[in-house]
């Protein structure tokens, strides 16, 4: 049998964005309350009171908050180190026969340079490549037969290092890159280990990006 209590749940569940800043207080109940109460009453189909719509809504901002409270923020409290490079280059190549063996010569070259920074990750149709700059002309030379899509300069990376319980804990990315979001950046790739993840954004974003990451270990 449908509640208010549930129906309300499943709504909040549905945008993501309104419950986390449910879970933070940050919204006016009464006025949620009125703004979701046309849907609530469609569910149910009944008359519901703004009241009882506003209660639930407080029983499960005080439950979204203990539980983000002590799970996530348990997390983000933990971040380890934060590491920042710039002059980077994302280049995006469609997925070919020979790509793998340009890739290993690539591999080659920058074993002779261990200050180049280099990542790369194959989806099903093509590949992508960040790697410093100073790499371009070779990258250049080594895929000039491939078919580039994108190619996006003067980037930087930011490299997160997470506690080992970030793989048991639901909504860690979600939360980092809602922060994110919030503040406007654009994020060019996002390439994850297990316990770590890199972001890529523009060198005029990466100062308010470092910030933002940084002072999630201080909520």
């Amino acid at each position: 049998m449908k509640t208010i209590s549930s129906v309300v749940e499943e709504y909040i569940k549905k945008k993501p964005f309104l419950q986390s800043a449910l879970a933070q207080g940050i919204i006016n109940l009464t006025s949620l309350s009125r703004i979701v109460k046309p849907e609530i009453e469609h569910e149910l189909g009944k008359d519901i009171r703004n009241g009882a719509i506003v209660m639930a809504l407080k029983r499960l901002s005080d439950d979204l908050e203990f539980r983000a409270t002590h799970k996530i923020l348990k997390v983000l409290k933990n971040i380890g180190e934060i590491t920042v490079r710039s002059s980077l280059t994302d280049y995006t190549f469609l997925a070919s026969d020979k790509i793998l063996v340009h890739q290993a010569k690539l591999l080659e070259e920058i074993n002779n340079n261990q200050d180049v920074f280099y990542t790369s990750s194959r989806g099903v149709n093509e590949i992508n490549i960040v790697i410093s700059n100073v790499m371009d002309k070779t990258v250049e030379l080594l895929f000039k037969d491939e078919k580039c899509t994108q190619k996006a300069e003067d980037l930087s990376s930011i490299t997160v290092k997470l506690p080992a319980e970030n793989v048991s804990v639901p909504g860690i990315y979600y939360f980092i890159f809602q922060r994110l979001a919030w503040e406007g950046i654009v994020l060019y790739e996002v390439i994850s280990t297990t316990n770590e993840f890199t972001i890529l954004v523009n060198d005029e974003q990466v100062d308010i990006a470092f910030k933002t990451i940084k002072d999630l270990k201080a909520l």
